[in-house]
């Protein structure tokens, strides 16, 4: 169970890495830091627009607009932190037998 538990919190830090990866990508390459005709570089944006916009895009259509500003990365951070807390009290509840501490 212990096991289960931590494959989940490392999946889940590892699309929050992704997430981070894919906005500071995007802001390089509207920067034209990155050229994004070199093969290379493309395969990572679309590696990483692959990964992050199923979980994204429905945050964006939820979200107004902010013009040019998206902000939905740092929303979905937040809410992959929320469920990881939520995970770590289960995670409590079911080995220490604390249904205490899934109150909050």
């Amino acid at each position: 169970m212990t096991i289960l538990f931590q494959i989940l919190q490392v999946l889940l830090d590892l699309y929050r890495w992704a997430v981070i990866l894919a906005a500071v990508f995007s802001l390089l390459l509207a920067f034209n830091v990155l050229d994004s005709r070199n093969r290379l570089v493309w395969t990572i944006g679309d590696f990483l627009y692959r990964v992050t916009e199923p979980a994204l895009r429905p945050i964006r259509n939820l979200l107004p607009s902010f013009g040019n500003i998206d902000i939905s990365p740092i929303i979905l951070i937040v809410l992959i932190t929320v469920v990881q807390m939520i995970l770590s009290r289960v995670y409590a509840a079911i080995v220490y037998g604390n249904i205490s501490g899934l109150l909050f």
